[in-house]
């Protein structure tokens, strides 16, 4: 059984990736992950699919526009057991701190939206893949599976994630609520996409959707977003159209309490920064108190929820284990020099 620490502090990252350039967005996280640990941060989250930025090319014309950008793209993803993530996990061994990482998975020819969450020991405690990539995205993303559905122990409680409108997914919350999970990440891409076109994707509906998740979770749920400057725009936005849909800022990051209280200040939506908020596991105690759909709050006599578990693979070799299997990570040998 992991010790739990049941005090600590937690940072949620808003801030601009590092647009399409793998090494530069390596190198920002290891300096947010330096940052957060010297202000006396235990956990950082990230946003969705920080490395290499969010694909605003997928909502910003046709399909036929988005190929001069799937290649540079899928160039920029990282793979588990690329150079990219090892210096990621050796950053968070180094500074002893847990890190929740939104990226874009490279597996040989297919893409992921990815959260790998590093122990401060820079072992991975959770990987796992968006379940349902969100309406354009399924032109260049993959689905995850039922496996991906998972909390896990770890110091700091039990800890879990989504990605993006996964929050809007009923049925995926609820596996989580009924694992018992008590510190959970949010990673959301920005929100200046489609600004007064469609309400679904602001930031006001989704900070919404993120604090419900606390109240019903009764969870702290760390929201970490991405920011949009007009350089990054630059790099999607070629006409009047496209700069129409898509604006600078969009960033909103925040932590909430398990009582859906925001236990964060607001930053100007076109800032970099890391919010903090001190986390005391106790608290959820008494929020399940008046809340708790998955245990006393629960009727199961009236609905239920079937969780299949094992993870969906397009070839079964007889004899192989149908549960999940994370991914070759690298042993991080103390041989290699720290960043």
């Amino acid at each position: 059984m992991t010790e739990t620490t049941r005090r600590f502090k937690a940072a949620a990252v808003q801030a601009e990736p590092a647009w399409l350039d793998a090494e530069a967005g390596v190198a920002k996280t290891v300096d947010l992950i330096a940052e957060a640990a010297r202000n006396g941060a235990s956990l950082i989250a990230f946003p969705e699919v920080w490395i290499p930025g969010y694909p605003h090319f997928l909502w910003l014309g046709a399909v036929a526009d988005q190929v001069p950008f799937v290649g540079r793209y899928h160039a920029a993803s990282l793979a588990p057991d690329g150079d990219g993530l090892t210096t990621i996990r050796r950053a968070a061994r180094q500074h002893g701190i847990t890190v929740a990482l939104g990226y874009s998975e490279k597996d040989h020819g297919s893409l992921y939206i990815t959260q790998t969450v590093i122990a401060a020991d820079g072992s991975v405690l959770l990987h796992r893949r968006k379940l349902k990539p969100t309406h354009v995205e399924r032109s260049l993303f993959g689905d995850g599976d039922g496996s991906d559905l998972k909390v896990v122990d770890s110091a700091l409680g039990r800890l879990g994630a989504l990605n993006c409108a996964e929050h809007v997914q009923p049925l995926s919350k609820y596996a989580l609520y009924a694992q018992n999970e008590q510190v959970h990440v949010a990673s959301w891409p920005c929100f200046g996409l489609y600004r007064d076109l469609a309400f679904q994707l602001s930031a006001e509906a989704n900070i919404a959707a993120t604090q419900v998740y606390a109240i019903e979770g009764s969870a702290f749920v760390l929201m970490a977003t991405q920011v949009i400057s007009p350089a990054g725009i630059d790099v999607f936005a070629s006409t009047p159209e496209q700069r129409r849909l898509l604006t600078p800022g969009g960033g909103c990051s925040r932590i909430f309490g398990p009582d859906g209280r925001t236990l964060t200040k607001d930053v100007d939506e076109g800032e970099e920064a890391l919010v903090y908020a001190d986390i005391d596991l106790d608290e959820i105690d008494l929020a399940k108190n008046a809340y708790d759909p998955a245990g006393h709050y629960a009727r199961a006599d009236a609905t239920y929820l079937v969780h299949r578990r094992e993870a969906r693979r397009p070839v079964v070799r007889e004899g192989s284990p149908a549960e999940a299997v994370l991914p070759a990570f690298p042993a991080l040998d103390d041989e290699i020099p720290e960043p």
